[in-house]
């Protein structure tokens, strides 16, 4: 279960623990001048994950200005009208550019979370209060009872089923949660950080024992790969060694399996596994997965951003290096 944790989660590290040189880099390559962070692997799209991943880093290396940016740009474009959630796509390459107004249960909790840590570094009560109608509202709506466990919803719409329900074990953003349980007196937060540890124990697919990026839960409890998507152990559930660190919980035994699959690849594992056939990547995996690798690892993180990381990997690897500071 959740461990006491030895410093109050929330709070990043002060901007002189970290190399400036980093976010400046990252914000000429991946920030536009409106505050809009810029997925430059997936053709140029923004999205509520990556507005929080900004947002968190703003606070981190102690750049109000820029956190105002992404935090307006997030609540003026991606806020939707319904809730005080966020629609998770924008794409700058159609007309309207909102193409998929369903929230994405991470990018709220992010952005809460980098809300939270804002208030708290500059002193700032609108965004606290910001912070605090987003954990609400993802109480109210994200956070149901299923199967006997209490289960993060990825979206208002579209991962349930007749007698299932999609999750995906990478959106339980633990650190968040223990922030939020802190801050909120809300034993629901604590509950739902123990439920993330349960399922990750049980969601142990193919020889190699793996948790997929997106698993289907029956509503008799059965856990498997979701056939919704491709049945991989990749992009998604490799932050759940990030989350789990973050919080405490690197040495959970149910991260066992993901530190073996990276270690037996070496110093260049490859970048995914279907988990249901072992088929791997036929390409290795980015700077920021090996970020996550060391941290796991508890390997000192001394890799810099390069020309050949994309927003994601940069993204992976910056909040590698702040968990590992905090």
């Amino acid at each position: 279960m959740i461990r006491v944790i030895s410093l109050l989660l929330g709070l990043l590290v002060s901007a002189n623990l970290l190399a400036s040189d980093d976010w400046q880099q990252y914000k000429s390559r991946f920030i536009a001048y409106d505050g809009r962070v810029i997925d430059t692997g997936n053709n140029g799209i923004s999205h509520s994950e990556g507005q929080g991943y900004g947002m968190l880093l703003a606070v981190a290396y102690d750049d109000q200005d820029s956190f105002n940016q992404l935090w307006r740009w997030a609540r003026k474009t991606l806020g939707r009208h319904d809730l005080p959630l966020f629609s998770w796509k924008y794409d700058p390459s159609v007309k309207p550019h909102i193409t998929d107004s369903n929230n994405a249960s991470d990018g709220d909790l992010l952005i809460a979370w980098a809300l939270l840590n804002g208030g708290r570094k500059w002193q700032n009560s609108n965004y606290l209060n910001a912070s605090r109608r987003i954990r609400n509202a993802v109480l109210d709506n994200m956070v149901h009872e299923y199967a006997g466990h209490l289960v993060l919803l990825p979206g208002l719409n579209g991962f349930t089923g007749n007698g299932y329900i999609d999750i995906n074990l990478s959106y339980w953003v633990m650190p968040a949660l223990l922030a939020f349980a802190a801050e909120d007196n809300q034993p629901k937060w604590r509950a739902l950080a123990d439920s993330g540890e349960q399922l990750l124990a049980l969601a142990k697919f193919g020889d190699a024992q793996l948790p997929a990026d997106w698993i289907r839960l029956t509503n008799k409890g059965k856990m498997t790969p979701s056939p919704h998507w491709p049945t991989r152990f990749s992009f998604d559930a490799i932050r759940v060694g990030l989350y789990f660190s973050w919080a405490g919980l690197g040495d959970d035994p149910a991260l066992q399996s993901i530190k073996q699959f990276w270690n037996a690849g070496g110093a260049k594992p490859p970048a995914w596994i279907d988990v249901r056939t072992s088929e791997v990547a036929p390409y290795a995996a980015s700077q920021g997965i090996l970020a996550i690798k060391a941290l796991l690892s508890g390997q000192s993180i001394s890799a810099d951003l390069s020309a050949d990381d994309d927003y994601y990997s940069a993204s992976l690897l910056l909040l590698s290096k702040l968990a590992e500071k905090q």
